[in-house]
């Protein structure tokens, strides 16, 4: 019985899934409709306006301009000469051509871009001779536009999109465009928006005669985000004129928020010679500056060794593990004998007695060296704890790892703990005498501009940092994110002894010409050992400029960190270009004119150019 029903049941079930499959592709599906009337009918994309970008106050950083874009639908391309047209856009016959062949191979039914960015003057001309080219279109489109050219690597830009870009998300078509660098980079699902697609009915002459069955199977297009900053335009745009003819990096915090109130790198570039037609020639160009690295974003990607401004994290581990207290008191004999034979020189005075105070600032190496020897000799039971104790403590100030902000690029920098000098000096053959250059935030110790500004705003809050970020709102408000608060293992009652120390260091110490009238500013010069490879030799080169500060003392508005490359020492440049920083912020405007033309027009072009040069030179002249 079974068997004589089967066959005609399975007969008929194959019937009914059959039926039903053509039913669902002819009258339910629309890209088989589409499909079967692909010779008579056109896809056109329709792309929103990409997002604008404005800064904290809502002043304008980026927005765009109209540019036209040259389409092509390989299949209906008849006859053409390429000559002709090749000249009526203004590029050779051999790019034209390869244009087409790439449309082709991407797709002969779809619409692809032949030549992009086209001026409105150029289209007008295009425009009257368009109809001797069947199969090419002219489409409207927009570039992006820079109202001041600052902020090059933190806005970065955009480009078109290559083979691996379209592999990768298959959203984009050939001759679109993608963020590359920066905030266009990482919010690019945002600033894009959706295109939507658009679908004409033509004749048998291919002319477009009106919308495919009334707009039934057009995508509407979802429009992109406009991004507030956490960017102070006025105050970035300062910045970058400090560092202009200078090398190095600038950040600055908001210490409650962790808003990046600025991110300067210098050298860098106008981002406006990365829009239109020249684009890849200037892009060419600056990637080949391998001496002045425009594209390299010192901010987040350069490691440097923290200097001075590090002793105050000492200071703070010392405290914490009760090694000292605030009268812990050293004698500087102009430097300090670590082991036998080897000295760590001082510039204090012979005989100068330093207590955590004065030692902070005078900047005493004899104080650090003797305090971060018994943070690594005593807090552990051996010489191992005690280094990873201290390791510990620094990677709570968000040190040696990433910070998670919310841009695509970063250095992790690097703190090193027991198992690194194991590996290096193996088991059993170190001692705190051997990392002794650790005390003054030399030796092993990197860390980036970013690092060194947060660790800054976590001394400024007495014990935390928030989450450092660029992103303050979208215009659609979709993006309230909380940022992570991330406490340190240092108490908030040690915070108060080194602030002071810091206080100091402005009021009669080494940077004693950042004072401000009527700010209170906290801070820390510092002076790095510079090397280089030249020709295979290790050569020094003038020293780092550094500087670490807050203010004002009470309630702290503004945390910043300059590193200016072969500056000397901090209190020559990075510490009044940090004050005039800190001023302009707070007060709207700066009154110490002598020393703001100063740093505008100095300049250490020639320092940089004394390892090229091939003439012998003298450091730190």
């Amino acid at each position: 019985m079974i068997r004589r029903f089967f066959l005609p049941a399975v007969t008929l079930l194959t019937a009914i899934f059959f039926v039903g499959r053509l039913i669902s592709l002819q009258l339910l599906n629309s890209s088989y409709k589409l499909l079967s009337d692909g010779n008579a009918v056109i896809e056109n994309s329709i792309y929103p306006e990409r997002g604008y970008i404005y800064d904290r106050n809502q002043k304008l950083l980026v927005s765009n301009q109209p540019v036209y874009d040259l389409m092509a639908i390989p299949e209906n391309i008849t006859s053409l000469d390429t000559l002709e047209l090749s000249k009526t856009l203004g590029v050779s016959k051999a790019e034209l051509k390869e244009k087409i062949k790439s449309a082709r191979t991407f797709s002969v039914k779809l619409a692809s871009i032949i030549v992009g960015k086209i001026s409105r003057e150029r289209n007008a001309v295009i425009q009257e001779k368009i109809w001797k080219y069947p199969g090419f279109f002219l489409q409207k489109n927009s570039v992006r536009d820079y109202p001041i050219a600052l902020a090059s690597n933190l806005l970065g830009y955009v480009s078109e999109v290559n083979k691996n870009d379209m592999k990768k998300d298959d959203y984009y078509r050939l001759g679109e465009l993608i963020g590359r660098q920066g905030i266009e980079k990482y919010f690019e699902a945002f600033l894009r928006g959706k295109k939507g697609k658009k679908f004409y009915q033509k004749d048998r002459f291919n002319r477009i005669i009106g919308s495919y069955e009334d707009g039934k199977y057009d995508v509407p297009m979802k429009g992109a985000q406009n991004l507030v900053l956490t960017i102070d335009k006025e105050l970035q745009q300062f910045g970058e004129e400090l560092l202009n003819n200078k090398r190095g990096g600038i950040v600055a915090l908001e210490p409650k928020t962790g808003e990046v109130l600025c991110l300067i790198t210098a050298p860098s570039y106008d981002p406006n010679i990365l829009v239109g037609r020249k684009r890849s020639k200037n892009f060419r160009r600056l990637i080949l500056d391998t001496l002045a690295k425009p594209l390299f974003d010192r901010g987040l990607q350069a490691q440097y060794a923290p200097g001075s401004p590090f002793k105050t994290l000492n200071a703070l581990i010392a405290l914490q593990e009760g090694v000292i207290d605030t009268e812990t008191s050293y004698l500087c004999q102009k430097g300090h004998y670590y082991a036998r034979g080897v000295f760590m020189e001082c510039h204090c005075r012979i005989g100068t007695k330093n207590n955590l105070n004065s030692g902070i600032y005078r900047s005493c190496n004899t104080y650090f060296a003797n305090i971060y020897r018994r943070i690594i000799d005593r807090a552990g039971k051996n010489v191992e704890e005690g280094m990873n104790i201290w390791s510990g403590h620094l990677k709570s100030f968000g040190l040696g790892n990433y910070l998670g902000y919310d841009l695509p690029v970063g250095k992790k920098g690097f703190i090193p703990d027991a198992d690194y000098y194991n590996y290096w000096y193996k088991k059993g053959g170190w001692k705190s005498a051997t990392v002794v250059s650790n005390a003054i935030g030399q030796g092993e110790l990197l860390t980036t501009p970013i690092q060194m500004a947060n660790f800054t705003a976590a001394i400024a809050n007495r014990g935390y940092f928030i989450q450092p970020h660029f992103l303050k709102s979208m215009s659609n408000g979709t993006l309230n994110k909380v940022h992570e608060k991330k406490e340190t293992s240092i108490d908030s009652v040690h915070f108060e002894r080194v602030i002071d120390g810091m206080h100091q260091v402005v009021e009669r110490g080494t940077a004693r010409i950042a004072k401000i009238k009527g700010i209170d500013v906290c801070g820390k010069t510092g002076t790095v050992e510079n090397f280089m490879k030249i020709n295979g030799e290790k050569k020094q080169l003038t020293d780092h400029s550094i500087f670490i500060a807050f203010a004002p003392k009470e309630n702290p508005k503004i945390a910043i960190a300059v590193y200016v490359e072969n500056g000397y020492w901090g209190g020559r440049w990075a510490a009044p270009i940090a004050s005039l920083m800190i001023e302009k912020y707070l007060n709207g405007s700066v009154k110490r004119k002598w020393l703001e033309n100063r740093m505008l027009n100095g300049s250490l072009l020639a320092e940089y150019e004394k390892p090229h040069s091939g003439e012998p030179f003298v450091i730190n002249e």
